[in-house]
């Protein structure tokens, strides 16, 4: 069975590790597995946005990659951007091992609200589904409802199911075959 390990950038909550550890495989027909060690995000933090630069995060996080690693999903604390936006929700290797999502304006707190854990690890497994499917080459999916549509504010997300469409299940079906690779379930 594919492996999905999840790697804490930055300081992570183990209860929401063990959350989405749990959740991610009711969604993906993978194993999942936290990893022990944690990556420093700080070498990717710019003073002038004072925020962190996801691409260079996950250059970081493709030298961890292990032969028996399927995917490496980073989770961080932390704002992250890439130049030509203001911020990421997360962002992948288009059909590589490698994703990156950050909790940090999923939070409630965020927007000033009241903090809502629950809220939290749900839009936290969309995002995970959603950069997880960019590294199995899906792009951006016209259906609102599904994980891989394109989400610019947090209101997008709470639309979103943490499922694929037909469509995109069909779009990674045909490109990794059950037999070794993934099976994903609506």
């Amino acid at each position: 069975m594919n492996l999905v390990h999840l790697l804490p950038v930055g300081k992570v909550e183990t209860s929401l590790l063990e959350e989405l550890r749990a959740a991610i495989p009711e969604c993906l027909h993978v194993a999942c597995e936290i990893l022990p060690v944690a990556l420093d995000p700080d070498p990717s933090y710019h003073a002038e946005r004072q925020q962190y630069h996801s691409s260079e995060i996950l250059q970081r996080m493709h030298a961890l990659v292990r032969p028996e690693d399927w995917r490496l999903l980073g989770i961080a604390d932390v704002d992250l951007y890439i130049p030509i936006l203001k911020y990421v929700f997360g962002e992948a290797q288009m059909g590589g091992p490698c994703a990156l999502v950050s909790f940090h304006r999923l939070r409630q707190e965020f927007y000033g609200l009241n903090r809502d854990d629950a809220l939290l690890t749900q839009r936290l497994l969309k995002e995970s589904i959603h950069e997880l499917g960019h590294t199995l080459d899906l792009r951006h999916c016209q259906d609102y409802r599904c994980a891989m549509a394109s989400s610019h504010a947090v209101e997008w997300i709470d639309l979103r199911a943490s499922t694929l469409c037909d469509s995109c299940q069909s779009q990674v079906q045909s490109k990794v075959p059950a037999a070794g690779g993934v099976s994903l379930r609506i």
